[in-house]
């Protein structure tokens, strides 16, 4: 059996979390939480964790980059027809969790989630740095390929095809909305007694707030 090392055992003192800390919107809460992720340069405050469940009620997780919070929810962008994408489409539920480290912060979103508009990927996907868009085109995510140099032979392809840079965004590439129903926001603290609140809807315009044990 490993034991823990000392770093791994180490206290939590970054923050404190008490419930009139909170605002009523669990968005609004987490958005004020991201900003002080990137105030604080973290690297990749944007990474979060997709948990998705598909027809074999096996969990399945990786991580992706949020791209936009509204009051609809939270957005990201893959290809549609990826292990993800599948999963989403035989079960639309999933689970996001983002950890800032540094801040002793974990944040847990839970909902259902829908297809976007291809309108909203085009402005997203032609955004991009040109080297993410030649990839994204170039690649059939999540489908088995021989070697690297196959993939790279096929961002070469797409190169000469669209010498100017504007190789088009594939029809299955796009993004997804969830729509979240639960939310959790966890502070690290001394001894493990950390502080953990969920919201769950109290009705159409109110959410309810708990606080957990730890």
């Amino acid at each position: 059996m490993t034991e823990p090392t000392p770093d791994e055992s180490r206290q939590y003192r970054a923050n404190t979390l008490s419930r009139n800390q909170l605002l009523a919107n669990p968005i609004t809460q987490f958005e004020h939480w991201l900003a002080d992720a990137r105030t604080a340069k973290l690297i990749d405050a944007t990474a979060m964790n997709l948990s998705t469940v598909g027809s074999d009620n096996q969990p399945h997780s990786r991580i992706v980059l949020l791209k936009n919070t509204s009051a609809d929810g939270f957005t990201w962008y893959t290809y549609q027809e990826s292990d993800k994408g599948q999963q989403l489409q035989q079960n639309p539920k999933a689970c996001l969790l983002f950890y800032w480290r540094e801040l002793e912060r974990q944040v847990r979103v839970e909902g259902s989630v829908v297809k976007l508009d291809p309108a909203n990927a085009d402005e997203y996907f032609y955004s991009r740095p040109e080297g993410s868009r030649f990839s994204a085109a170039a690649s059939i995510q999540s489908s088995p390929v021989e070697n690297r140099a196959q993939l790279e032979q096929r961002v070469a392809q797409l190169h000469q095809e669209f010498p100017d840079g504007n190789v088009p965004r594939p029809p299955v590439w796009g993004g997804y909305l969830l729509q979240p129903a639960r939310f959790e926001f966890w502070q690290g603290r001394d001894d493990r007694l950390h502080d953990r609140f969920i919201y769950t809807p109290k009705d159409q315009a109110e959410w309810l707030i708990q606080r957990l044990s730890p």
